[in-house]
């Protein structure tokens, strides 16, 4: 698994990544759905694409509107945006390493 450690959003994945094991899925679980083929690519297991809801980013709204919470729509962008600069930060990190790695 990818080191997590330093990187913006670390805080959702860890807890996406340990409630995609439970049913019904978490919101930060929904949330991972959504850049799942991504995270794979960049070493983060999760589980089949048959265990996601079809539209993931409406499956995840509609949670955050249910569970009663202020705000659903700032929750959702939030999370959206915490998710991304996860995924673009390990994305940078891959990119150093690989470019460190290589001969002069």
């Amino acid at each position: 698994m990818a080191d997590l450690e330093g990187l913006p959003g670390a805080e959702l994945v860890r807890r996406g990544l340990e409630d995609l094991s439970r049913t019904p899925l978490s919101a930060e679980a929904l949330t991972l759905s959504i850049a799942s083929t991504r995270l794979r690519r960049l070493g983060i297991e999760l589980p089949e694409e048959a265990m996601f809801p079809t539209d993931r980013e409406l499956a995840l709204y509609a949670l955050l509107c249910e569970d009663g919470k202020n705000d659903p729509y700032f929750r959702f962008n939030s999370m959206k945006r915490a998710l991304d600069s996860f995924v673009e930060a390990l994305e940078a990190r891959r990119r150093r390493t690989v470019e460190g790695s290589r001969p002069r």
